[in-house]
Formats: structure tokens, C-alpha cells, sequence
């Protein structure tokens, strides 16, 4: 066993026509700062995953702390984006809950014209494939609040196993502390069918 802790190192990870980039690696461009603020303001992305991107300015922070986390191999956040002309679809994330332990946490996001394609499900799959062969997580988790259904659809497609629940475990952009549905995988298990 490596006396180092496990890290994230950048890779893009190609989807065929969507792309997951790291985020913060190149200079942002008013077009990406315009997107980040327009994520902000989407009601169900304010609701289930607040971003503190409301400006330009706020929005440049935001991608520094994704930078940073690269940086230091504690977070690996990927911006989903088309092939064809770079057009924002969204995030994934994978950050270190316990990084001695090998234990992850997943997250994701998508602005409105890219849900309802399966895009959740399959930029999910590849980071989780990634995390575990790449960064030698032993577990990755992922939590969302039990009203969003679409998660927990994404979740189980993902085979990530329902663990339970976690009563008011996380403040939500609404203002209240919801419950939220534990899903896990283990390095160990199998990939899921497509």
C-alpha cells in the first residue's frame, strides 16, 4: 500500500459528443463567467446544488476554488461540454471525504437544454470508473435531497446501492435542512449494465 494519499490528477474524459474537461484549467472567457451565472439562477439547480455564482466576479472565484482542488488533488470537478462547439451542459464532481481512506464523494448538475438525454447517467459513470481506476477510491457516495427524484434515478442507473437515509443532513438552497438518500459504490462492485 502507497504511503501517499490518493490524489486527482487532470484528465478530460471523452463522452464521444460531450467532453469533461477540468474546470479552472484554462482562462475563463466571459461566455463560460455568462454560463456559471445563468446555472446560479436556475431554479433547480439554486434549489438542489446553490452555486455562488451570481456575478462575474463570483463566478471567477468558483473556478479558482475548482483549480485549487485540482491542484492539490483533493477535488476533481469536470465541466461537461459538446464536442462540436464547447457549449456549457454542466458539472461533475468528485472530492475526498476521508483521502487516507480512499473515500469519495460524487455530485453533478446540468442546465436545462442538456437534461433529459441521459447525460447525468453517463458523465456520472465515467467519473466514478475514473475515480476508482485513476485515484484508487475504495468508496465514492452520493446524497441528494429525497424529493430529487432525477438523482436518485441517475444514482441507480449509476449503480450506486441506496444505503439509507440521512435525516436533515443538508442545508438546501431553500433554506431548509432536507433528507437526503445515501447511495454508495465500492471499488469491488460490478459495472452497471448500460
Amino acid at each position: 500500500m502507497s504511503t501517499h494519499p490518493p490524489t486527482f490528477v487532470r484528465t478530460t474524459l471523452d463522452l464521444g459528443d460531450t467532453l469533461l474537461h477540468p474546470w479552472g484549467r484554462e482562462p475563463a472567457g466571459p461566455e463560460l463567467l455568462d454560463d456559471l451565472v445563468a446555472a446560479a439562477a436556475d431554479p433547480a439547480i439554486a434549489l438542489w446544488n446553490p452555486l455562488a455564482t451570481a456575478d462575474h466576479k463570483a463566478a471567477q472565484t468558483w473556478l479558482e476554488s475548482r483549480d485549487n482542488a485540482w491542484n492539490h488533488g483533493t477535488g476533481a470537478a469536470f465541466a461537461a461540454r459538446t464536442t462540436t462547439d464547447g457549449t456549457l451542459l454542466g458539472t461533475v464532481n468528485l472530492r475526498w471525504v476521508d483521502r487516507t481512506d480512499g473515500l469519495a464523494m460524487i455530485g453533478y448538475w446540468l442546465l436545462p437544454h442538456a437534461r433529459g438525454r441521459g447525460l447525468a447517467t453517463r458523465a456520472t459513470r465515467a467519473v466514478t470508473t475514473w475515480g476508482f481506476h485513476t485515484a484508487d477510491a475504495r468508496r465514492i457516495e452520493l446524497a441528494h435531497a429525497t424529493g430529487n427524484h432525477a438523482s436518485c434515478h441517475v444514482a441507480q442507473r449509476c449503480g450506486y446501492l441506496p444505503e439509507g437515509t440521512l435525516r436533515q443532513s443538508h442545508l438546501f438552497g431553500d433554506g431548509t435542512h432536507h433528507d437526503e438518500h445515501l447511495h454508495a459504490r465500492l471499488a469491488t462492485d460490478p459495472e452497471p449494465h448500460p
